[in-house]
């Protein structure tokens, strides 16, 4: 009789895990490459990437940032893209953790929502019976941008101090033009929302205006915090076990609520919330969630697009929130990361093609935010102009 081994299934127990959350463009990107970067080199960790559209930038933009002498097989980054894993169901996170941990075995997890993300809503999941053994929730962290926050219509925002009011952590940069009494106004508008959550001030940009490092000590601190446990999921979990019936309300305020996907009008269609690798392009989709709207090309890398006048197009779209991207242009492959108070664009590696993503504010919600005053609000866009535009840009 022949016998057959059977594979065993691996339990995971206890994986420390860390949320790092922001509103859109508040430079959390920027923290977790700092976190990364200082990660023990003997610790595997992995990092769960949740892109609010369908392309999938911000894994290469972490990837390619990090320093060459970092062991790369020691990170590991999965993308969670076509909308926001706190306000779907728990099944594509269920899905992404498992095989994060089942596939890399890292020893710490990172959680990056998206930026629009209701962070409750998250939080509600992540405090579920069935996460309670594999994974030993450590402090929340959220990142915010004193250059937002200085403007009402996002210091008033629901969505922007829903970051505040679910943080242990709170890590502060772009406030070196604020004056004393506007940094005191901004303490005390963030103790009001959350009394209990730990500031750490991004001191390292004291010479570099609205630039998002963090020194040295303040990695220090970030890392002793990655150790403590988190008191908001605590809170949850409690809540969970004396109210289980809450375990199936949603959490997310009804003007938060993500709108029916449209699928029409993409150069190719792809029924998978991630464009696959293998789509023929050039590629690119749009669509509109919440009271935005998203769009993303995919081009082949031999397509070389002129620097200076994609820039100038990109910042021409109207209404524009976010814009990011890796690009093969007459200055070689450029990173581009912008948001409306920050453009940075830096050399990257070569790439297997050019991805941009854009996120415009729509223009048909009577409850939405409008955040560039400069120009009206978006509801409609020829698509197919925007395409020959771009094509238009190739040399």
């Amino acid at each position: 009789m022949m016998n057959v081994a059977l594979k065993k299934s691996t339990v995971f127990q206890n994986i420390p895990c860390t949320l790092v959350t922001g509103f859109l463009g508040a430079g959390k990107t920027t923290v977790i490459n700092q976190l990364l970067a200082s990660k023990p080199v003997d610790e595997r960790w992995a990092l769960l990437i949740n892109e609010f559209g369908r392309i999938g930038i911000d894994g290469s933009l972490l990837a390619s940032s990090q320093d060459e002498a970092i062991d790369k097989n020691s990170i590991a980054i999965r993308e969670v893209s076509g909308g926001c894993i706190c306000c779907t169901s728990q099944l594509p996170l269920q899905i992404a953790i498992s095989r994060l941990l089942s596939d890399h075995h890292p020893q710490r997890l990172i959680i990056e929502p998206t930026g629009l993300a209701h962070p409750r809503e998250l939080i509600h999941q992540l405090s579920a019976p069935h996460w309670q053994t594999a994974l030993q929730m450590q402090a929340v962290i959220a990142v915010l941008s004193g250059v937002q926050w200085q403007q009402d219509k996002y210091r008033t925002h629901d969505g922007f101090q829903a970051h505040v009011k679910d943080a242990d952590v709170l890590v502060i940069n772009r406030y070196t033009h604020l004056s004393d009494s506007d940094k005191q106004a901004l303490q005390a508008w963030v103790t009001k929302l959350n009394a209990q959550v730990h500031i750490i001030w991004a001191s390292a940009v004291q010479a570099v205006p609205n630039n998002d490092s963090l020194s040295t000590t303040d990695i220090t601190t970030l890392n002793n915090q990655l150790a403590t446990p988190s008191h908001i999921i605590a809170q949850q979990r409690t809540i969970n076990i004396n109210y289980p019936e809450k375990l199936s309300v949603g959490l997310r305020p009804p003007n938060t609520a993500l709108s029916p996907t449209s699928r029409s009008n993409y150069m190719q269609t792809n029924d998978d919330n991630m464009v696959s690798p293998d789509i023929e392009l050039p590629y690119r989709y749009h669509e509109k969630q919440q009271d935005m709207l998203l769009a993303g090309w995919r081009l082949p890398a031999h397509y070389v697009l002129h620097a200076d006048e994609l820039q100038e197009w990109l910042l021409k779209l109207p209404s524009w929130q976010r814009i990011k991207g890796v690009v093969h242009t007459s200055d070689g492959w450029l990173q581009i990361n912008f948001t409306p108070d920050s453009l940075t664009t830096s050399t990257v590696a070569s790439q297997l093609d050019s991805r941009l993503e854009v996120i415009l504010q729509a223009g048909d919600e009577s409850d939405q935010m409008d955040l560039d005053d400069a120009s009206p609000v978006t509801s409609a866009i020829d698509w197919e102009v925007r395409d020959r535009e771009l094509m238009a840009l190739v040399i």
